[in-house]
């Protein structure tokens, strides 16, 4: 078996999407350190697609930028699929720990996060009738992402190609109860905020005119 450095297990998943990931469960591999610094990387090629795309080929800016929606669409999302997907597969004798879901499923990001990037940089350079272009490097690399997750997830929790396809359903249900939950909560507090200040609105001005 392959003797690897972190940083080079990476690139070997990537390249060899079908059985890198196997080939890193039996040699116990993968970095939590670079799987945070891929989430992150994630979490800017939103904010790049968002922002920084070109205008023939996006819609117009906002004036206005804040920071939260593209969170939620990258880390918060991210979170809610390693959780969900621990949690499915805690329930199906998944052998798959939350440290190793975390890390496989970052390192299936890469394609994808790579795609984001080119095509934003595309977007400044090409016109709008060399379109096919971008549209051609994103499906590979959304296509290679997916290919790549699926593997991973069969790979972590020793599953068979049908209880794979089971289980990635039914994390992506639990993800849109949790993220379902997680607006209920918020907006609780944002209520619970508003009676409060409510409440300390009236008292003080009852002791000013008091």
């Amino acid at each position: 078996m392959m003797d690897l450095k972190q940083s080079e297990w990476v690139k070997h998943a990537v390249t060899h999407p079908i059985e890198g990931f196997e080939d890193m469960r039996w040699k116990k591999s993968g970095s939590l350190k670079i799987a945070v610094v891929i989430v992150l990387l994630f979490f800017f090629a939103q904010v790049a697609h968002a922002r920084l795309y070109g205008f023939q080929f996006g819609q117009p800016h906002d004036k206005t930028f804040s920071i939260v929606p593209y969170f939620v669409k990258s880390v918060v999302l991210f979170a809610a699929w390693t959780i969900g997907n621990w949690a499915v597969c805690t329930l199906l004798d998944g052998e798959g720990t939350a440290r190793n879901i975390c890390i496989y499923s970052a390192y299936s990001l890469i394609p994808y996060i790579v795609q984001t990037y080119v095509n934003v940089l595309l977007s400044r350079i090409l016109v709008r009738d060399e379109a096919v272009f971008m549209q051609v490097i994103e499906i590979i690399g959304v296509g290679w992402s997916a290919v790549m997750l699926f593997s991973a997830i069969r790979s972590v929790h020793q599953y068979s190609a049908g209880k794979t396809c089971m289980a990635i359903v039914m994390t992506i249900a639990a993800m849109f109860v949790m993220l379902f939950l997680l607006v209920l909560f918020i907006s609780l507090v944002q209520q619970i905020m508003v009676f409060v200040s409510t409440v300390w609105t009236e008292i003080t001005y009852r002791f000013r005119v008091g």
